[in-house]
């Protein structure tokens, strides 16, 4: 306050800092009040007047921002890419089908995990195969679309995103996905990542009822509860296998069935659906 007192409607360059031209243009500078001071305050008040006058004016502030700018980018190179950044440039990628880039991204033996996929991806090789297919099933105009982007440290970063088609929201296809990177001749690449995608199932209060039930079995036989939690996969293999040899018979004829005549229905919808719109541009321009 001093420092301001004794140089009226002048800035002085090298003591003056950011913070404090901000605090005393958008308000008044807090003190505490003294007998000392008192006199003092119509002065003190000139001075802060004069101040905020000239930190409004515009050629300052563009001076200002041009050196923020200047100095956060010199930061940004020096630093390099942060995980939020090199997240936004792989969906940048996957968008794009930039295959070859989108390679550089995922290390070697990354482990990739699909909770849509009874088993995660491992290595390069697995990953890039998914990718691939992922891509070539977006088709032209399906796209990620990044909502929020967060960072925990600098070696992890976690995204939720939708897909959409021409900038229509796609219904449930919101999902989350977490990554773990690491190091490369000076970039980040992802060494592990979690992907959840939103159910098209939205079964309500029964999970919670379910959940309770649940609970209460494990409760009741912790010994059995224990195993089940330690080797899932057990249980798995085996509801597998009684599918594959006394429902798959059944079962897949009528998925196959039921798939095909809904491809049917789709072309025969797109077969009328043309027939209207060219009718409507021949008789109607």
């Amino acid at each position: 306050m001093a420092a301001a007192v004794n140089f009226p409607c002048r800035i002085p360059r090298q003591a003056i800092s950011l913070k404090g031209v901000a605090r005393l243009a958008f308000g008044s500078t807090p003190s505490k009040g003294s007998c000392q001071l008192m006199p003092s305050n119509v002065k003190m008040e000139r001075e802060a007047a004069c101040l905020r006058k000239q930190v409004n004016n515009k050629s300052l502030n563009k001076r200002w921002v041009s050196m923020v700018v200047s100095a956060a980018g010199d930061f940004d190179f020096k630093l390099g890419s942060s995980p939020s950044n090199m997240i936004k440039q792989f969906y940048a990628c996957i968008n794009d089908k930039k295959l070859k880039e989108l390679d550089g991204y995922v290390s070697e033996d990354c482990h990739f995990e699909d909770c849509s996929f009874l088993q995660p991806m491992q290595g390069k090789k697995e990953v890039m195969h998914f990718f691939r297919q992922l891509t070539a099933g977006m088709g032209q105009n399906v796209k990620f679309v990044i909502e929020h982007v967060c960072e925990d440290d600098e070696m992890t970063a976690g995204v939720n995103w939708h897909l959409e088609w021409k900038t229509i929201q796609i219904p449930f296809t919101r999902g989350c996905s977490f990554y773990e990177c690491s190091h490369k001749d000076d970039r980040l690449i992802i060494k592990k990542a979690l992907v959840v995608i939103e159910s098209p199932i939205k079964p309500g209060g029964i999970v919670l009822t379910l959940l309770k039930n649940v609970t209460a079995i494990f409760d009741d036989f912790p010994k059995a509860a224990e195993w089940l939690l330690k080797s899932p996969h057990v249980i798995m293999q085996f509801c597998s296998k009684i599918y594959s040899r006394l429902l798959a018979p059944f079962v897949n004829p009528l998925l196959a069935g039921y798939i095909r005549a809904w491809n049917l229905a789709a072309r025969l919808f797109a077969f009328a659906l043309n027939i209207v719109l060219h009718f409507l541009t021949k008789y109607f321009g």
